[in-house]
């Protein structure tokens, strides 16, 4: 499963040669993650492709995430225009994946929210 997990991983983040050591590790923290946070009774199985859909996100979005911020983002030379994502637009890029992610693996898994109820001050 690590394998299509990480093809999916790289299709999504367009990570290169150089990323995929990285993206290989987190592949496999975000698959122990997520099976850490299945529901009781649930395995990997039961997800179908969900989990390594979501899996495949989560990893994608830590890469954009950790991606370092002092890039160009965009240059001109001529008449030539050549412009990429800036870090604010890879924020949004990767708390869109995990939005997905948690979407994909709402019926499979518990919520990673945390809230107080019921909680006297």
């Amino acid at each position: 499963m690590n394998e299509t997990i990480l093809e999916l991983a790289k299709a999504v983040s367009g990570a290169g040669e150089a990323e995929e050591t990285l993206l290989a590790l987190l592949c496999a923290a975000a698959e122990q993650r997520w099976t850490a946070r299945l529901r009781d009774g649930v395995t990997v199985e039961k997800c179908g492709t969900a989990f390594r859909c979501a899996a495949a996100f989560t990893a994608a979005a830590d890469l954009m995430a950790g991606r370092g911020g002092g890039t160009v983002s965009a240059f001109t030379a001529g008449e030539i225009s050549v412009s990429g994502k800036g870090s604010t637009e890879r924020a949004g890029s990767a708390a869109e994946l995990r939005r997905a992610a948690e979407r994909l693996m709402a019926p499979y898994a518990e919520s990673d929210d945390f809230s107080f109820k019921g909680v006297r001050g």
